[in-house]
Parts: C-alpha cells; structure tokens; sequence
C-alpha cells in the first residue's frame, strides 16, 4: 500500500514538472506568433464539431479600454495567436479579445453552435460581422441571469448564421476574475444535441451515485447514530455541490437567477469539503491528540482556516478568495492523503480503504487545481478527474464505513461470547440482547429495502415525467424523438405504412401578443386535449414538438386513415369554443400529413420534411385545412 501511495504521488510530481515544461513551451510559442492573426476556419456544413484552439487569435485590452471598432481595427501585430491545446491564460484582472474568422464553404447557408466549455466567466460579449457590416451583439456570463443566455445550457453556446461564402468574424470580449480559461468548439446544431445527451447521462450517472451513497448513509447513521457516517454525510453532499457550481449544473438547476452567490457557491462549498472531510478523517482513522498530537494539530487548524474561509466566502467578493481556497484544499487534500498512510503503517485495518480512496480524490484535486493554474491543459481528462475519482472515493469509503461496522460488529460478538463462557445467567442476557441487536438489523435491512423501492418507484415516476410535456400533458420533444426512431425501424422491419402530422396553431404568435402567455398557454392545453380524443390506439403517439407545434404518430396507418383522423382533429378544434374572459375565441390549426412506407430504417428525417413542407402548404393555401405531401410537390388539400 505504501509503495503504491508513494508511486502514485511521484507520478504526480513527475506530471506536473512536464506539464509545467509544456507551459513554458507554450507560452514561448505565443511569444514568437505574436505577429500572426487568426487562421480561418473553413466550415463546409457537414463536419459534426470543430476545435476552434488553433484559429483564434487574442489580444489583451488596455487599462483604458478599447470600443468594438477599436478592437476590430487592430493591426495583425496586435494580437497573438493561441499555441496548445486550449486557451488558458491563468488568473488576471485583464480583459481579453478573442477573434475568429469563420468562412462557410458549404454553398448554402448553415447554422452552427459556438460553444465556450467554461462556464465560470464573469462577462462575455460577443459581436459577429458578415462581410464587414456588423450583425449581432450577444452579453453573457455567470454574472448575468441564466435565463438570459441564448442557449439554455451551463456552458455558453452562441448560435451563429452562417450564409454561403462570405467571412463571419466574431470577436470576444471576456472579463473574469477565475481563470481565464476559453475552450471554444464550433458544432452543427445535431452533434451538438446528440453530445450533450451523452453528457447529461454521465452527469447523471455521477450525481445519481452520490445521491445513493447520501441517502444509504444517512439511513445507516439514523440506525446506529454513528457521528462519523454524519460527518461523511456532510463530505460527500459539500462535493457534488462543488463540482455542480463549478460546472455551471448548479446554475442551470438550483439558482439561475442568483449570479452573487453562483460565484461564492465554489468557494463555500470547496471549503466545506476540506471541514467535513478532515473531521471525518480525524475520527475514521483515529488520528486524535491523544495517538496523535502533532498531526491532529495540523488537522484541526486546516479545519479550522477552511471553516473560517467557507464564511467568509459569504462576504468576500470570488476574486479574493478563490486562489487562497484553491492552495487551501490542495493542502488539505495532500494532508489527508498522508494521514492515511501513516495510520496504515501504524497497523489500522480502516487505513486501507482510506488511504486507496484518498488517492483517487486527490488525483482529482490535484489535477483540478493544476489545469486551473494553467500548469496542466484544459481537456476532458482534467475537467471530470474531480468527478471520476471523488465517485469512486464516495464508494470505497463507504465499504470502509460498511467494513469497520462490520468489524465493530464482529468485536462485540466475540466480547459476548467470552462473557457467556464465564456466567450462564449472564449468557442468557447477552443472548437476548443478541437477539434485539439482530432484529435491530433485519428492521434495518427491511427498511433499507423499502427505501430501495421507493427510490425505484420514484425513479420511474421521473423518468415518466422526463418523458411529458409539462403544460399540455402530452409527451416531449425528446421523448417524441427516441419513440419517432423506433417506429421507424419497425415499420422498415415489417413493411408497414408509417404516418406522421405534424399540427400548427394558426396565428398563435398574434394571439399570444393579444391575449397573453397564460391565455396562451390555456390555449395550448385545449388544442392538445382535442388532439388527444382522437389519438387512442396504443401504438399511436401524440407529442408537444415545441411551441405551438405538435406531432402525431401513427405506426400501420396508409394515407387516407391519416387524413381521416388530422381532420377530425381539426374539426375538433374549429368547433371548440375557447373563451377569453366574456369573450368567445375561434382557434383553427393546419396539419401537414405525410405517409410512406420506409425503405432504409431511418426515414425519420425524410418522413418528417415532407410532413413539414405539407404544413407550409396548408398555411400557404389559407390555414385551417389538412394537405397531405405530394411526391410530385403538388399538394393536395383534404378538407377546409
């Protein structure tokens, strides 16, 4: 164990010596580009994601400040092209600009998503030109609402449109006090939902095992009232919270309005995380100041400054206190890590959990506190290490917890046994208080259990409400999409006729701007109610697509079954009356209808243009009408 702790930490230092020597070389090749301004990215359309490090250029603003037109007009001299592979330029008051030359080749116009993968910024301003003539101006950042941003994600995505050979330059301004870190990727709208899919589940998957382990935890500690499993409790809740605020979750999910405390959730909670864990350690591994007095002095005054720094991270402004939190928690880290092994060389069976847990928590932190002093790259592997090795250390110390009870448990067995070879009366009692501790623990089983599959049920009741519309009841966009792919294929697989309607609420956005968001949102409710009186095989799918869109499926049905049905839908509608306070609203809808029968297994995309461009002709001949897709682009009306 020994060995491999002491392996493990030179690696460490071997690491970041290179990774310090790569900086150096980095920053000596920004010095000698100086000269050179951005390459331009060359986006044809069809490239699912581009790594936009090499092609932007940055320039460091004076004091004085410069306007968008100044920046705009500095010569190529003025700035510097990044070298690496990322853009990190460490902890500084100084505001930079950031420029990049995009250059559609694709022949027709296309949009694509910037994305900044950091989500700490304070203010980004963002300014786009077309062939010179400026476009847009976009300002966000962790200081400003999350509602705000054009793109509800935690990282910062910036939609550009992109026409057919002309020059986009965008520039930049970013103003920070953490570390001015701007990864930018440019992606085409389809990768870049189909990506954050597979990140959200290893969010999830991250946060679901911790929220496991809190709640095994404090089931175990309201059971046995153990103080330690109180103080892990505390540890592995301040963790995720961290990691949450430091990667935007947190913003996006608990408090998208309050920027103030977005910042100062890092420092609190990062410094929680040193209190609780080093308390933890303290009693865990027994370093008390009775076996250990001049290590439990040391613990207890890194707890101490931790505790003193998470209150004042509740006063003092994030620019002050993140670099003295960041030192603070990477000696707290290391101090733990040799805690364990020295209890493990004084022969504590517990040390051993410990010391292996410690390890994969403190790869995580050190490697977090390098990549935010630029020391090593900003990349997948440095940003989740905190993740990876803080969930593998929540499970190996919570088989430690498990296992010392384990061992406690196995020590007072072994007590009562000697004491019933000594006294047969006193046998006899310790008998029957064996008996109350097992039944003790089989509630405890029985009820960990039962919490098991309330947690199982309430877990399906998520995933069902991740599946539903919120305001119309009808199941979501995402939903709608996986369910729309497996229609797909199985109307492929057995050559059935595959139907789909999508239904638009005529003049929605007038009526909106007349009578409201709440009367529109009723609205939206009746319209859906109406479509589903007549969606009612099992098969069939009805679902909000967005807005004032919805779409209908329906597996094993030809054309004129589709028809029938769109229509009855919207003479459902027609008839409807919809009031308005005194007053009696007519609402209609059109239905663009399309029915093939696939030949490849995804013909989602075809299926759904042609129903698409159906719905263009309906609004195109007059609205409140079913037109079905003709393939010779000829479309037919079915009713009015």
């Amino acid at each position: 164990m020994f060995v491999i702790v002491t392996r493990f930490i030179a690696l460490l230092v071997l690491l970041a010596a290179s990774a310090s020597a790569y900086s150096s070389i980095v920053q000596s090749s920004i010095v000698q580009s100086s000269t050179v301004q951005s390459s331009t990215v060359q986006w044809d359309g069809r490239s699912p994601q581009l790594e936009l490090t090499n092609h932007v250029a940055f320039a460091a603003e004076p004091q004085q400040g410069w306007s968008v037109e100044e920046a705009r007009g500095l010569p190529a001299a003025a700035w510097t092209r990044v070298r690496g592979e990322n853009v990190s330029l460490g902890y500084s008051d100084t505001a930079y600009w950031f420029r990049l030359d995009i250059d559609n080749i694709a022949g027709s116009q296309t949009t694509a998503l910037l994305e900044i993968a950091y989500p700490v910024l304070d203010h980004i301003e963002v300014y786009s030109f077309v062939g010179g003539n400026p476009v847009s101006r976009l300002v966000m950042g962790d200081k400003y609402p999350f509602r705000e941003r054009p793109v509800y994600h935690r990282n910062f995505v910036i939609p550009l449109d992109l026409p057919p050979d002309q020059l986009v330059t965008v520039l930049l301004r970013v103003r920070s006090t953490s570390s001015m870190q701007v990864p930018m990727t440019l992606w085409s709208p389809d990768t870049f939902h189909a990506e954050e899919q597979a990140r959200s589940l290893f969010e999830g998957l991250y946060y679901g095992i911790v929220l496991v382990m809190v709640l095994y935890n404090l089931f175990v500690y309201l059971a046995v009232g153990e103080r330690s499993f109180l103080y892990y409790i505390g540890y592995i809740t301040a963790m995720p919270l961290f990691l949450a605020s430091l990667h935007g979750v947190a913003f996006q999910y608990l408090w998208p309005d309050a920027t103030w405390w977005n910042d100062q959730a890092i420092i609190v909670f990062l410094n929680l995380v040193v209190v609780f864990g080093g308390i933890f350690s303290m009693r865990f591994i027994s370093v008390l100041p009775s076996t250990h007095p001049v290590l439990s002095r040391v613990t207890i005054l890194v707890v101490s400054v931790a505790g003193l720094l998470a209150l004042a991270g509740l006063l003092v402004p994030y620019r002050y206190m993140i670099l003295p939190t960041i030192g603070l928690a990477f000696i707290g880290c290391t101090g733990m890590l040799l805690l364990s092994i020295v209890r493990w060389m004084k022969g504590d069976p517990a040390a051993r959990y410990y010391g292996v847990a410690w390890v994969f928590m403190l790869f995580g932190g050190i490697v977090l506190a390098l990549s935010k002093f630029t020391v090593l790259p900003r990349n997948l592997v440095t940003e989740n290490a905190t993740q990876v090795g803080s969930a593998i250390g929540v499970i190996l110390l919570s088989l430690a917890l498990a296992d010392r009870l384990n061992r406690e448990k196995k020590r007072n067995f072994e007590a009562q046994r000697q004491l019933l070879v000594e006294e047969r009366k006193v046998r006899l009692a310790q008998e029957k208080s064996l008996q109350i501790q097992q039944d003790a623990n089989t509630l405890l089983e029985q009820r960990v259990e039962e919490r098991t599959r309330d947690l199982a049920t309430l877990n399906e009741r998520l995933r069902e409400l991740n599946a539903t519309d919120a305001l119309t009841g009808l199941k979501n966009r995402g939903y709608f999409d996986r369910a729309f792919q497996t229609l797909s294929v199985g109307a492929f697989r057995f050559g059935q006729p595959l139907s789909l309607l999508i239904i638009d609420i005529d003049r929605f956005k007038q009526f909106n701007d007349t009578y409201g968001h709440l009367v529109g949102d009723d609205c939206l409710r009746m319209v859906a109610q109406g479509i589903r009186q007549y969606v009612t095989r099992p098969q069939d799918l009805a679902a909000r697509y967005g807005g004032e869109e919805f779409v209908v499926i329906l597996p094993d049905t030809p054309e004129e079954g589709a028809v029938q049905v769109a229509e009855k839908i919207r003479r459902e509608i027609e008839g409807t009356d919809f009031r308005v306070s005194d007053t009696t609203v007519r609402l209609t809808i059109s239905i663009g209808v399309c029915s093939l029968t696939p030949d490849q297994a995804d013909a989602t995309r075809e299926l759904f243009r042609r129903a698409d461009e159906a719905l263009y002709a309906a609004k195109a001949q007059g609205r409140n009408r079913v037109v079905c897709h003709d393939p010779d682009q000829e479309a037919l009306t079915a009713g009015s």
